[in-house]
């Protein structure tokens, strides 16, 4: 039998073949492109092309069609070791009127009379990155996120500005000075905790990571087990998530006490 009797329409074989494959195929693209689109009950789809768009990766948006539901908002601010390094005196003036309505919480001075951070002194960086996130969703508070969510970019830095300016005081409410944990000053390898200085040095820091000297203890406390329950998501690539699951409750419970107990490294304002 030739070849071209083997591939012809009259080989009841190959006709049989074709028809299994294509048959197949038409399966395949129905169940692929339309019965599972629809099977997603979270996802509401104006007509049947877009739901043949969307399964194979073209969305089509539509104002009246309600969107799928995400997961939580990720920080999107981005930030390298010279965000906000040198504010204009303008950009901090504007900075001191805005932060008359923070004095409630964060002391007219920046520095708390309750167990909200101290920002006197505080990177830029650092109160920058978090006035975007809470703006955005990607932190939540009850007080900072209706505070901050009509705060313009230009606001937000001038905030940071200001806050960076003033030199850094002791805290309200210290305690004896205590020892340093292993945990602060060695982490923990096997477990992937670096130690804490690494990234939160009182005079160089990783962007973005704050420095910890004289802060409240319950709010640090509080904010490693949040990120350990994954209630706070706005580190970036999760890089507090995972050292904080990592961390034993008492190595939290050290880590906050230590660095409550510790005086600010006094910085003077800059010019």
């Amino acid at each position: 039998m030739s070849a071209r009797e083997i591939f012809s329409s009259r080989n009841p074989y190959f006709a049989v073949s074709v028809g299994v494959v294509a048959g197949i195929f038409v399966l395949t693209a129905l169940g692929g492109l339309i019965v599972l689109p629809y099977a997603q009950k979270e996802l509401q789809f104006a007509s049947l092309w877009d739901a043949i768009c969307s399964a194979a990766g073209l969305p089509q948006r539509s104002a009246s069609v309600p969107t799928a539901k995400v997961g939580p908002r990720l920080s999107e601010a981005v930030l390298t070791p010279t965000t906000l390094a040198r504010p204009s005196q303008e950009s901090i003036g504007r900075g001191a009127t805005l932060a008359q309505r923070c004095a409630i919480c964060h002391g007219p001075t920046g520095i708390s009379r309750a167990d909200s951070p101290n920002l006197a002194g505080q990177y830029a960086s650092v109160i920058y990155k978090e006035l975007l996130d809470f703006r955005s969703g990607a932190r939540t508070n009850a007080v900072m996120s209706p505070f901050a969510v009509n705060l313009t970019d230009q606001e937000i830095a001038d905030l940071a500005a200001y806050y960076a300016y003033l030199p850094r005081l002791p805290a309200y409410h210290p305690t004896p000075q205590l020892p340093r944990p292993r945990i602060v000053i060695y982490g923990a390898p096997l477990r992937g905790i670096a130690p804490c200085g690494s990234c939160h040095g009182s005079l160089d820091n990783k962007a973005g990571s704050p420095w910890l000297e004289g802060q409240s203890e319950a709010y640090m406390k509080a904010q490693l087990q949040a990120f350990a329950a994954s209630e706070r998501r706005n580190d970036i690539s999760q890089q507090m998530r995972n050292i904080a699951r990592a961390m034993a409750p008492e190595e939290i419970d050290q880590a906050a006490a230590y660095y409550a107990s510790q005086p600010p490294e006094i910085v003077k304002a800059t010019d």
